[in-house]
């Protein structure tokens, strides 16, 4: 059974960062294509930024594009995202989610594992 637990989350002012790290467990997480989605306050959980297994590719949101940056150790097994210059509506529950198809996807349908959520929130 894959598990998937994030840490990171906690309360910062705007203008600030965080890095959220998820360890993942189970011997084949090289071969995971790994995603980060939201879900904020009242609404969806909505894609943030997605990895392929061996971290060539990447996929931004829009929204975060140019702020955030994702990254994979697979030696640690773990995925991480990187958050700068955060504003108060990236205020959200965080996942991480693994993916055992090796090309990364935005949909939540795509994904096989899920974590239980950080919390980020950003005080203006």
């Amino acid at each position: 059974q894959v598990q998937l637990a994030e840490s990171g989350g906690e309360r910062v002012q705007a203008g600030g960062s965080l890095r959220l790290s998820c360890a993942v467990s189970g011997r084949t997480f090289s071969s995971y294509s790994m995603g980060w989605f939201r879900q904020p306050p009242g609404k969806e959980r909505e894609f943030v930024a997605a990895i392929g297994p061996i971290g060539g590719s990447t996929f931004y949101s829009r929204t975060v594009r140019g702020r955030f940056t994702i990254s994979r150790d697979n030696a640690k097994s773990t995925v991480y995202l990187q958050m700068n210059d955060l504003k108060p509506e990236d205020t959200a529950v965080y996942y991480c989610a693994g993916r055992l198809v090796p090309i990364p996807a935005v949909s939540t349908e795509g994904y096989n594992f899920w974590g239980q959520g950080t919390q980020v929130t950003v005080s203006s």
